[in-house]
């Protein structure tokens, strides 16, 4: 009897069904990744290609759109020193006079919390981290009595003061985290030389921590610079009112907006904001420099 030989099917290599099933689950996770991030990024820009196109735009509407014709009438009407030039130099004064008064006393709050070590300083952080997280609009009718009984309403000062005191705890939270990277070794050789704490701060701890200050004046500088209820609550002339409050005017009564020029104004309005980080963004991502400071 003659055997016959039945032919075997071909045998896979192990393991290889098993590879592609997790390979193709990754490719439509990161396909459903990617369609996610496409849809938050378009979000984002849809926004600000409107506010480029109506720019640019003669008959603005809500609607993002190509403009039938590109003019720069409506940069022409708003760059004028009532609309935007004086709003906008009040505004410099304000956030500007109050980012260097909150910077100031942060750095200064923030180097003995870093340095020296208390029970009270837990307690301290905890508290300011508690006052972070108060809303301007519950504490603003006290603050406006007060200012009323101190002669602050309606004053730049004022104004500068309440700013600088409603940034300034987040910004000693996030000065304190920063000085903690620079090390004590480097003013205990400051001390030996006879300088004091204050120059050590100014001349080792401040330098070094350069990216440090350069968040916190950027952070605090842009919170205040969008700040719309503060400054249309404590100044009441029309002469002092920062950018931040004039763009109301272009919402006129009965539902009239000159889209145009808004668009227009938030650009010149975003001006600052974005030659600030550009200046010191190179300060941003340039690390602490601590290479080579401390020897072991």
């Amino acid at each position: 009897m003659t055997d016959t030989v039945v032919p075997r099917p071909a045998s896979r290599r192990p393991g290889t069904s098993r590879r592609t099933a997790p390979a193709s689950r990754r490719n439509r996770r990161r396909t459903a990744a990617d369609a996610g991030l496409l849809v938050v990024a378009a979000a984002f820009v849809l926004p600000l290609a409107w506010v480029v196109l109506s720019a640019l735009d003669p008959h603005a509407s809500l609607r993002v759109k190509v403009p039938d014709g590109v003019t720069l009438d409506n940069f022409d009407a708003v760059l004028t020193p009532e609309i935007t030039f004086t709003p906008l130099l009040n505004s410099l004064v304000l956030c500007g006079g109050a980012t260097l008064l909150t910077v100031v006393c942060a750095a200064l709050a923030a180097y003995p919390l870093s340095r020296f070590r208390s029970r009270l300083n837990r307690p301290f952080l905890l508290t300011v981290l508690f006052a972070t997280s108060l809303p301007i609009t519950a504490i603003m009718v006290p603050v406006y009595a007060l200012f009323v009984r101190v002669n602050l309403i309606d004053t730049v000062q004022g104004t500068i003061f309440f700013f600088a005191a409603s940034q300034l705890p987040f910004a000693i939270w996030l000065m304190k985290n920063f000085m903690d990277g620079v090390p004590k070794e480097l003013e205990e050789a400051a001390w030996t030389d006879g300088a004091s704490s204050f120059q050590s701060l100014l001349r080792i701890v401040l330098p070094l921590m350069g990216p440090g200050v350069a968040v916190v004046t950027v952070f605090s500088f842009v919170m205040m610079w969008g700040n719309f209820f503060v400054p249309f609550m404590l100044l009441l002339s029309p002469d002092q009112m920062p950018a931040s409050v004039s763009i109301n005017d272009f919402f006129g009564n009965r539902g009239m907006v000159a889209y145009g020029q808004l668009a227009a104004f938030s650009i010149v309005y975003s001006t600052p904001v974005v030659l600030l980080y550009v200046l010191i963004s190179r300060r941003l991502g340039g690390g602490f420099a601590l290479g080579g400071a401390v020897k072991g």
